[in-house]
């Protein structure tokens, strides 16, 4: 019987069709094996099967192992479940991920493992009230930062956001954004780009998932020395809802009950100082900002802005202009 044009591609499909029908609980005896490369028109005998698993096995390092009632099988692949599961979760409960995107990243990842263990990988992460992007851009403009950063230019983008018509417009007219990307930053479920602007001379950030016609430009990078001058995980902890505020050390006293609260917010870094009326004090750097404010609100008579003065105006002229929507 004349080869057939597949012939030279006999060992990567043997590989293919390891990786996909084999694992610790599933293998293929060697006449299963020919009748699977039967499938891609390639042709083979036992002793060739013999001979080509010896040479994955020997040479390329592969873990096939051999078990006479199950035949041969792959027992180990780049992932194993446990880890695929935790990245299928991960995409499938993502905010900034589109649904269509979603579904074509689990398809990839349940190609990284067998066919029968790929089964286990449709799960369904439920997620109270999830919202999924519906910008089906979003993974592409994320490469495209990166891009940029790794080559040192700067980026165009229009940034999009919501109308009450639920409508989608583009801000500022749709005029471009240009500015010098330094790092991405995941924060509350979505991506932001940390960026400095030119114009405004400042390092700013903005949500990946809006933007729009994510582009590189000529342009070399400015704001080095801005972005280097910032500590990148105090400024994350210190600006809420990603609102930009103005800077300011604001110290606190606080209930007991709430240390693991400041302590997920601030980092291990912060200093508590135990008050003896089952309280205590820390302080932070922070953008004053409505959401912050907000944040302080949630508890209640547990956390008290006490400095600096100007704050806590802020903070009770907040709470009475919010107390005016309910009074008569």
């Amino acid at each position: 019987m004349p080869k057939s044009s597949n012939q030279k591609l006999k060992i990567p499909y043997l590989i293919k069709i390891l990786r996909e029908k084999t694992d610790e609980e599933h293998g293929l005896k060697a006449d299963e094996l020919i009748r699977e490369l039967e499938r891609y028109d390639i042709s083979a005998e036992r002793k060739s099967i013999y001979d080509d698993i010896a040479l994955l096995s020997d040479r390329f390092g592969m873990a096939i192992e051999h078990d006479k009632s199950l035949g041969y099988r792959l027992v180990e692949q780049e992932f194993d479940l446990t880890e695929l599961k935790l990245l299928v979760d991960a995409v499938q409960s993502s905010r900034f991920i589109s649904a269509d995107n979603s579904n074509e990243l689990i398809r990839k990842l349940k190609g990284l493992t067998s066919e029968h263990k790929g089964k286990e990988l449709q799960r369904q992460v439920t997620v109270k009230h999830r919202i999924k992007s519906d910008n089906k851009t979003t993974l592409y403009s994320i490469d495209t930062v990166h891009t940029a950063i790794l080559n040192n230019r700067k980026i165009s983008f229009q940034y999009w956001s919501w109308t009450p018509s639920k409508e989608q417009k583009a801000r500022h007219g749709g005029k471009k954004y240009v500015v010098s990307p330094w790092m991405l930053l995941w924060d509350d479920e979505y991506y932001y780009l940390i960026a400095y602007d030119g114009e405004r001379e400042e390092i700013r950030h903005y949500r990946v998932d809006r933007m729009r016609s994510v582009t590189v430009t000529e342009e070399k990078r400015e704001g080095r020395e801005a972005y280097e001058a910032i500590d990148v995980t105090k400024y994350s902890s210190g600006v809420f809802g990603m609102f930009n505020g103005n800077k300011t050390h604001v110290s606190f006293r606080c209930a007991n009950r709430l240390a693991e609260v400041v302590l997920d917010r601030f980092g291990r870094d912060v200093i508590m100082v135990p008050e003896q009326d089952g309280t205590f004090r820390f302080h932070a750097d922070i953008d004053v900002s409505p959401q912050f404010f907000g944040w302080v609100a949630s508890f209640g008579k547990e956390l008290a802005i006490e400095r600096p003065q100007e704050v806590r105006e802020q903070y009770v002229t907040h709470l009475k202009e919010a107390l005016e929507l309910y009074e008569e």
